[in-house]
């Protein structure tokens, strides 16, 4: 089961029209980009795609759609998280999961959980999930770090939990999860800026951002890493440097929807509090596509 996760996965953008609802359209048209460029797997409902902003309704729809789309081509993870334990578990519970291959879990955001906290969280999750879990730690966002001797906890205890993708940005971090994890257990890189390294040492694929924009490089620079072919690996990876790093400048989704808009994939919109980029960024990003 776990080798169909390794390599790269998109978290993939969510595209809306302009008074805001879903574009379904544009979906089509990003996901088809994605997976006819040789993504291994697609991941919706995640903080790339915009998933604090919507209701229920709206995630369901997005899935259900995407599932069409996809096709059963490649494998599909959704995003099912947040910092209410119960919540989450009902969710889970209230869904029908045909044609979802797994679920990534964010890590308890705003309450600020002790590691204790955090390990009974998704040991609860574990116990009812119908899926394999992808655990998602992303202290930037969470204000919460799930530590390596946690995670490896779960790894060892969970019956569901699979894998982990890592957006901490310490590399001694995911080096002690490399070194002493289950032989089964997967460790993703959450930062696509940090993917070659974290590759060098032993982690074992990617969940993308940029991936929504340059699916082919960027599975690429993972599968030569992969393959410990790394001098080819670089020149995926500083091909796209100066693109990863403009894309965060103003925030996730607002660098990879414009550089999405302006490869002709969606509008260029997103919902508050997140804004489109400025146009001073927007002229740098757009100066940016050229070049690669």
């Amino acid at each position: 089961m776990i080798d169909k996760f390794r390599g790269t996965g998109v978290a993939v953008i969510t595209p809306f029209n302009e008074d805001k609802s879903v574009d379904f359209d544009s979906l089509t048209k990003v996901l088809e980009h994605i997976i006819s460029n040789k993504m291994e797997y697609i991941v919706s409902l995640g903080t790339t795609g915009e998933s604090a902003t919507m209701d229920q309704k709206d995630k369901e729809a997005v899935l259900e759609h995407t599932v069409k789309v996809v096709n059963g081509r490649v494998p599909i993870i959704a995003g099912f998280g947040g910092n209410d334990t119960q919540q989450v578990i009902d969710s889970i519970k209230a869904y029908h999961f045909e044609g979802i291959d797994g679920i990534l879990s964010v890590s308890p955001y705003y309450n600020k959980p002790s590691q204790e906290g955090i390990y009974q969280h998704y040991m609860a999750i574990d116990t009812i999930a119908p899926r394999p879990i992808m655990l998602y730690n992303v202290p930037s966002r969470t204000s919460s770090n799930i530590s390596a001797e946690t995670t490896l906890r779960l790894a060892r205890d969970a019956k569901n939990i699979f894998a982990i993708k890592e957006a901490s940005g310490d590399l001694a971090q995911c080096m002690e999860i490399v070194k002493n994890k289950p032989k089964d257990f997967l460790v993703i890189s959450g930062d696509d800026i940090l993917t070659l390294p974290m590759l060098s040492f032993g982690m074992d694929g990617l969940v993308s951002v940029i991936g929504n924009a340059y699916p082919y490089e960027t599975s690429e620079l993972v599968r030569q890493g992969l393959a410990g072919n790394f001098s080819e690996a670089s020149k995926y990876h500083y091909k796209l440097l100066d693109m990863m790093n403009l894309i965060f400048e103003e925030g996730n989704p607002a660098g990879i929807k414009y550089v999405a808009h302006s490869l002709g994939l969606c509008k260029n919109e997103l919902r508050l509090p997140m804004i489109p980029a400025t146009e001073k960024l927007s002229k740098r990003i757009k100066e940016g596509t050229k070049q690669i």
